[in-house]
């Protein structure tokens, strides 16, 4: 008995110095829990990108029309095909213009034989007047009709040669290397003069054209005369990022009126043929800001569409102010002014306090808090 009783008397002696210990651990880690997490401005280079809408256009694209009327007769292309410089695409059946060569042709040679015969008369007109049979004005007429033979010849010819050209618009080649578009007529169709054939685009390299303000603009030119070269991406219409870098070329001469925007060229290499004429994106430019002021999304609040944070005061007041971001990334707001780099801001709990409240902090650093925004 005496010994359940010492058995009873030891295990009553180790639970009170058990709850004892556990009171000791509460208060020794309470202030630690009620700490709120405070940060210094997290400064560093950040990468401002500007998106524009683009429009994409190829390096060359042209439309194929005819010159002549008449019936296509042949089609040697397909649509979507890759052609060649001088390959023929079309022959247009042309019967007039074979006639009106032919006609042509046939002036030609009337019109020599009558100069000839033109000649031949000044010959002997030359003849007669060294032996004064004729008088000087005959043979000046006999040497007109010679010189008026060979315009006839002259003019003749400058015919064929148009009755050739003409003849020669039978048959369309390609201007250059490139891919044909929609054939909207085929073999058999009548067309007229300047109907068109098909468009034939060269997407080697992608002429991207897209509308800066004159803010951008005075930023961009700044760093091209500074010989950095102004390397662009593009997103393109499924939102997916097109894998070549491309270069800002050139801009137009003026800014648009009505809209203050200055149109800007890049290109891009297309050797995989992926982009074609027509389509549409979104050109990306990196815009390095050095030295920027991040403040974490978590350590913002709103009032009435207006931003603000909690800065601590030298006696770990909480103090409202407001902020004005210059642009938004994923995670932070990047501001220029209303805040120091050395003040102490609240980093999260800002929807459990208000401003005037003192509070018990522990400040991270700068690693601490991205690997917990990050998370």
């Amino acid at each position: 008995m005496k010994l359940i009783r010492t058995y009873l008397l030891i295990g009553t002696i180790a639970l009170l110095w058990s709850c004892s210990e556990e009171k000791s651990d509460m208060k020794q880690s309470s202030p630690t829990e009620d700490a709120y997490l405070v940060i210094n401005p997290i400064i560093k280079t950040t990468n401002k990108q500007l998106e524009y809408v683009a429009e994409i256009n190829a390096q060359l694209n042209v439309e194929i029309r005819t010159k002549i009327k008449g019936y296509v007769d042949k089609v040697f292309v397909d649509e979507g095909r890759t052609v060649k410089r001088g390959q023929p695409l079309f022959l247009i059946s042309n019967t007039l213009n074979q006639q009106e060569l032919s006609r042509t042709q046939a002036l030609v040679k009337m019109a020599e034989a009558e100069l000839k015969a033109t000649q031949i008369e000044l010959e002997n007109a030359i003849k007669l007047n060294q032996k004064n049979i004729i008088s000087k004005a005959e043979l000046s007429l006999a040497e007109a009709k010679v010189e008026a033979s060979n315009a006839k010849v002259a003019e003749a010819k400058s015919d064929v040669a148009r009755a050739k050209l003409n003849v020669s618009f039978s048959e369309i080649r390609s201007p250059f290397d490139g891919i044909i578009n929609r054939l909207p007529n085929k073999a058999g169709s009548l067309v007229e003069e300047g109907t068109l054939l098909t468009t034939i685009s060269n997407n080697d390299d992608i002429f991207t054209y897209f509308n800066v303000s004159e803010k951008d603009y005075l930023d961009l030119i700044t760093i091209k005369k500074e010989g950095v070269p102004r390397n662009v991406s593009l997103l393109l219409a499924n939102g997916s990022k097109y894998p070549h870098t491309g270069i800002i070329e050139t801009t137009e001469s003026e800014f648009d009126k009505s809209t203050g925007n200055i149109a800007f060229r890049a290109r891009f290499p297309n050797p995989e043929k992926i982009l074609k004429h027509g389509g549409s994106g979104k050109v990306v430019i990196d815009n390095l800001v050095h030295n920027a002021i991040h403040i974490p999304q978590k350590s913002t609040f709103e009032i009435q569409d207006k931003l603000y944070i909690y800065v601590l005061d030298d006696n770990n007041v909480l103090q409202q102010r407001s902020i004005e971001p210059i642009f938004r990334i994923p995670h932070y707001y990047i501001v220029d002014e209303g805040i120091n780099p050395d003040e102490i801001i609240l980093f999260e709990g800002v929807q459990n306090v208000k401003g005037g409240d003192k509070i018990t902090t522990t400040l991270i650093s700068r690693e601490e808090a991205e690997r917990s925004i990050n998370q």
